[in-house]
């Protein structure tokens, strides 16, 4: 990673430009031009710097809903209920937590039904009970982590 790199990464994360030609208004602003910033975001994509690059939604004032749940799963049954989440359009990720609860995913859905057909879907496909905890509150927290 060279300096231009840790640059538009933390330029980044303040998002793009609001204007007709953000990548354009970047390259001038960084003293760079559109398609090298490109080229670096999709080769720090491929080499794992970054993990994701896209928008950020409130799918609640789309229509849409989303919970946090958790699994217990057997220790010899994770990959394979890792891997049956994972083929689930509405699971987001999953990640697995040194706790009984050991198995922690979010679930993006068009409508708030959709979360819980999506969980009966979960405890039908995997047999185990999910844990749901959907959000009580929203917090807007501007994270911003230089490099």
């Amino acid at each position: 990673m060279d300096e231009l790199d840790r640059r538009l990464i933390n330029r980044l994360q303040r998002g793009l430009p609001l204007v007709r030609q953000p990548w354009q208004a970047l390259a001038e602003e960084l003293g760079s031009h559109r398609a090298e910033l490109l080229e670096r975001v999709q080769a720090l994509l491929d080499n794992g710097t970054l993990s994701r690059f896209g928008p950020m939604f409130d799918i609640e004032q789309l229509g849409g809903a989303f919970t946090l749940a958790a699994l217990a799963v057997p220790e010899e049954r994770f990959d394979t209920v890792a891997e049956q989440l994972h083929a689930l359009p509405a699971v987001a990720h999953n990640y697995r937590r040194e706790h009984a609860w050991n198995m922690w995913f979010v679930l993006a859905c068009p409508t708030p039904q959709a979360i819980t057909e999506t969980l009966q879907r979960i405890e039908s496909l995997t047999g185990l009970t999910p844990l749901n905890l959907p959000k009580e509150h929203t917090y807007h927290v501007g994270l911003y982590l230089p490099v």
